[in-house]
């Protein structure tokens, strides 16, 4: 029987072994619910065929968000999946490109269709600490001052072009993203619970720009791009550019965040591939490309997220796959490489760290 003739479900791929060679997986062995081989003349053998990871990875694009959210954002299924990922995971999001490509209308789309609450917050030059946070102002008929929040008191924040506020503005964000609340004139102020934020920077060499500190780097689960849409999807968005503009088509879905994070924490990750997430994390600190490695937080960071995704897979363990697949947008923006770019460096240490120690 011909290999392109077969059909089986994913839910009956076992898979024993991933090779980090062009990111395909290369040994799969077939069996059915009864534990039998599906295939005869198969027995204890792996099938030598390969299936790129687009190919294992569509399952999370059914989810319902990602279908409404992929209305505005045509084409760009994966991104709106890593970043629903991270708002199941916990984590704050940081989306770097060129002006104009949808970072925005992204971040709107989820905080629509996921029925959270969403303010704006533009980055100038000018922009001051008490713009983000609030301040209290006297009240004179009441003789007090009386607290005005800011645009920081929402379920989902986005903070636009972020890298061109002060450094004394962007701090304001720090505590707020560990903590989810702020001190205002010596008293806390509670965030609403759940406190995302999705904050966009346009690219180093663009004029106007403050790079942000590691320090507020490392409090972003993920970095990502949007990049420009492929052919196909700019010419559909294209021609229903006027419907756009009549009003949104994504709206808000039956979903509650807090039990959909709650499920996605409960996937399990097995010891051998937890082990296997932990040398990668060292090997980040111990190798001679970066000038830094991951910190603690990103590690808590890395296993939410890998959770998270094996969640959007349908699955309720977590693969050395899921792990390698969110690696990259976890550590890329974390460490500082020496003598290569960041992704470059990042890919070799994937391929430098064995599954099995």
């Amino acid at each position: 029987m011909a290999l392109s003739s077969l059909h089986i479900e994913l839910s009956k791929i076992r898979i024993f072994r991933l090779s980090h060679t062009n990111s395909r997986i290369t040994g799969v062995l077939f069996f059915s619910d009864d534990g039998k081989n599906e295939v005869d003349n198969f027995s204890n053998e792996y099938v030598p065929i390969h299936l790129s990871i687009a190919q294992t990875s569509g399952m999370p694009f059914s989810h319902p968000l990602i279908q409404s959210v992929a209305q505005v954002l045509h084409g760009k299924e994966h991104v709106i999946a890593l970043v629903y990922a991270s708002l199941l995971s916990g984590g704050h999001v940081l989306l770097e490109d060129v002006p104009g490509v949808g970072k925005t209308t992204l971040a709107h789309a989820i905080a629509t269709a996921a029925n959270l609450p969403f303010k704006r917050l533009q980055c100038t030059n000018d922009l001051l600490a008490s713009d983000v946070l609030g301040m209290s102002l006297w009240n004179p008929e009441q003789k007090t001052f009386q607290f005005h929040p800011g645009p920081i008191f929402t379920h989902v924040l986005v903070a636009d072009e972020l890298n061109r506020a002060p450094s004394k503005s962007q701090s304001a964000l720090l505590e707020a993203m560990e903590e989810g609340r702020v001190s205002i004139d010596g008293q806390w102020h509670d965030l609403p619970q759940p406190f995302w934020v999705v904050a966009t920077q346009n690219p180093a060499e663009q004029m106007g720009t403050n790079p942000l500190p590691e320090s507020q780097l490392d409090r972003f689960l993920i970095q990502v791009s949007l990049g420009y849409p492929d052919e196909q999807s700019e010419k559909r968005m294209l021609a229903r550019a006027f419907e756009a503009r009549r009003g949104s088509p994504v709206t808000a879905l039956n979903i509650n965040i807090e039990e959909e994070r709650t499920k996605a924490q409960r996937v399990s990750i097995a010891d051998n591939v937890l082990d296997y997430l932990y040398r990668l994390v060292v090997e980040t600190r111990n190798t001679t490309h970066f000038q830094r490695g991951l910190s603690p937080r990103a590690a808590l960071g890395l296993v939410a997220l890998s959770k998270a995704w094996a969640y959007l897979h349908r699955r309720d363990y977590v693969l050395p796959d899921d792990v390698q697949h969110v690696f990259p947008y976890v550590a890329t923006h974390r460490v500082a490489a020496n003598t290569t770019r960041s992704s470059l460096a990042i890919t070799m240490v994937l391929n430098t760290v064995p599954i099995h120690a």
